[in-house]
């Protein structure tokens, strides 16, 4: 069975991402190009054909929105040019945490950004650790959700700890750390936090026994810092032998890097779904690229997406 050409797009957003997952896929990024005017409006424009291609437009949708607004024109420029298959990956999935009406007379972010991808002419999504996985509910096009585990796990493994114990810095997160201790065969505790308004806790405490124990952290984003660093300190301080976080999107705004800097976690490690300068000697960062490329060629090639991710013990 022959295949469709592929073609791979970069936003500006995740350009040097974007670039190495074209280094692993073996190909060169299409070119394109990006027209300003004066006011700030802008124009992306594709400088190659795409005809009948399975066109990848490769962009994370992270603050601003026109990081967003940028991967929408770049789909509608792919499907004015009559590219036969247009899947837009997004290595950070922006507006997921608005993912249901928790108070009166708000938004549901993640729900409108599902509206305008497949308005704009998307027919698949492929993103990683979306914040809350019913998001693929919201789309009535394929969603190929990749999960980091693949890209963690294989660290923790080569850090060959004992005592290890996995913890969820939030309930939210209880599952994610769950799906880890299972493949690890151990226990997980969860630190239950309140908070008074949104990136301000007001209380947290640590349900479980975490005395002498290397705990790990996991959670799906790292945004103030806050929930992450509270939690660290708080695990070290009952005892815990040592502490670290396996974030899979680094936000890190504000002064998210000091607080990382100035907590107890001995390490944390993240992925390159947003671009950062991490200026800061705990924070090491897991490249995604491999993953990507591979779940880009099953895609193109009809194959499985999921034994991308099914780690074996």
């Amino acid at each position: 069975m022959g295949y469709q050409d592929v073609k791979l797009i970069s936003g500006r957003a995740t350009r040097n991402l974007a670039e190495r997952i074209a280094d692993v896929y073996g190909q060169d990024l299409t070119a394109m190009e990006v027209q300003k005017f004066s006011d700030g409006e802008f124009e992306p424009v594709i400088q190659e054909s795409v005809r009948g291609s399975y066109v990848f437009i490769i962009q994370s949708t992270f603050a601003p929105s026109d990081n967003l607004m940028e991967l929408l024109l770049l789909i509608d420029a792919a499907k004015r040019a009559s590219a036969g298959h247009i899947i837009a990956v997004m290595p950070y999935f922006g507006m997921a945490r608005q993912d249901r009406k928790d108070k009166p007379r708000v938004a549901i972010g993640a729900k409108l950004v599902a509206n305008l991808l497949t308005a704009a002419g998307a027919t698949r999504i492929m993103t990683m650790d979306l914040h809350a996985p019913q998001i693929q509910g919201f789309f009535d096009i394929p969603v190929d959700h990749l999960d980091a585990a693949g890209i963690f796990l294989k660290y923790v493994k080569e850090l060959k700890m004992d005592n290890v114990i996995f913890a969820s810095p939030d309930v939210g997160s209880t599952k994610r750390a769950r799906s880890y201790a299972l493949h690890f065969d151990t226990e997980m505790v969860i630190c239950d936090k309140y908070r008074k308004t949104a990136n301000e806790i007001a209380s947290m405490r640590v349900i479980g026994e975490v005395e002498g124990k290397n705990v790990i952290l996991v959670d799906d984003i790292i945004d103030t810092g806050n929930t992450l660093t509270t939690a660290a300190n708080i695990i070290m301080d009952k005892g815990a032998k040592s502490v670290r976080a396996l974030i899979t999107h680094p936000l890190l705004s504000g002064s998210a890097i000091q607080k990382i800097e100035e907590s107890k976690l001995l390490e944390l490690v993240v992925c390159d779904t947003i671009p950062k300068n991490h200026n800061c000697s705990k924070i090491k960062v897991l490249s995604s690229a491999s993953l990507f490329a591979k779940a880009i060629r099953n895609a193109h090639e009809f194959k499985s997406i999921n034994k991308l991710f099914v780690i074996k013990k």
